[in-house]
């Protein structure tokens, strides 16, 4: 796949990004999926596998039977989830269930925080290229970057660790456990978040709402159509849309086009990511 860079608009991107630059870093957050967003999509040509398959395609770690459970929620939700006949309230109960079903299923068994230790050591996940370089950038101005993710949220913790990226300006919405004394997972914390509920209005429920409610210019990063979804609600001034398409790219362009600003094919690293955060913020 050609590593091609597709501005949509080329004139309206180069608008946001002066209204961007003019307001300056103290008025900018960063939204972003994890999953094949900061990871690379593809792997010698398969799909990346995401955190919550790292625990789902090995038994080794939570025993046969998880797999097996999990599986037969995936049959029941899984259809509902695809079905776009399906009201968005309804579909937004549905997955809460699944996925709070799906994460409770997981305490069942002998999850524990050292277990995450031992998947995220055995199970790397490839992080793009210029991630660190991106990161660090954002730390140094004090620009609050968030990723949303409907994964486990201890997990993407543990692997941002261990490569060296939680940095101190970085916070995480997603689904995290409580733990007993052991640190043995207990049940899932509210609010869950699903692949059809990562908008803003989530935010309102996290503490990192009052980091960013005044920045209203914000760059969004995502894979999917669905991430778009992330800002949805929030009072933005200037939104610039930026996906990494990795797979089906002939069948998918075309829909990406009508929601995203950038589009970078081919599974890049974060080269051009960079050149665009310094030019805003220079």
């Amino acid at each position: 796949m050609v590593n091609e860079i597709i501005i949509v608009n080329p004139k309206e991107l180069e608008k946001k990004k002066k209204q961007i630059s003019d307001d300056g870093a103290e008025k900018l957050h960063i939204l972003s999926d994890f999953d094949r967003t900061i990871t690379y999509g593809l792997n010698e040509g398969k799909r990346t596998p995401t955190v919550i398959s790292q625990l789902r395609n090995d038994p080794k770690y939570l025993g046969e039977d998880y797999p097996k459970k999990a599986s037969e929620l995936f049959e029941i939700y899984h259809p509902i989830e695809i079905d776009p006949k399906i009201p968005l309230e309804k579909k937004k109960r549905e997955m809460d269930n699944w996925w709070r079903e799906h994460f409770n299923l997981i305490a069942e068994y002998d999850f524990t925080k050292k277990l995450i230790e031992q998947v995220v050591k055995e199970k790397p996940l490839r992080f793009r290229k210029g991630s660190l370089e991106f990161l660090t950038l954002l730390n140094k101005k004090n620009i609050p970057f968030i990723f949303m993710s409907a994964a486990p949220g201890d997990m993407i913790i543990e692997y941002l660790k261990e490569n060296k990226l939680l940095l101190p300006n970085i916070d995480i919405i997603s689904n995290l456990y409580e733990w007993d004394k052991n640190g043995k997972a207990i049940q899932i914390k509210q609010p869950v978040v699903t692949s059809v509920n990562k908008d803003e209005t989530l935010i309102h429920k996290f503490p990192v709402y009052e980091k960013i409610k005044n920045r209203k210019n914000v760059l969004l990063f995502g894979d999917g159509l669905e991430d778009v979804g992330m800002v949805k609600g929030f009072d933005y001034k200037t939104l610039i849309k930026i996906a990494f398409l990795n797979e089906n790219v002939e069948e998918n362009l075309p829909v990406f086009k009508k929601v995203y600003d950038i589009i970078l094919l081919g599974d890049q690293d974060m080269i051009y990511v960079n050149k665009l955060v310094k030019e805003i913020l220079k």
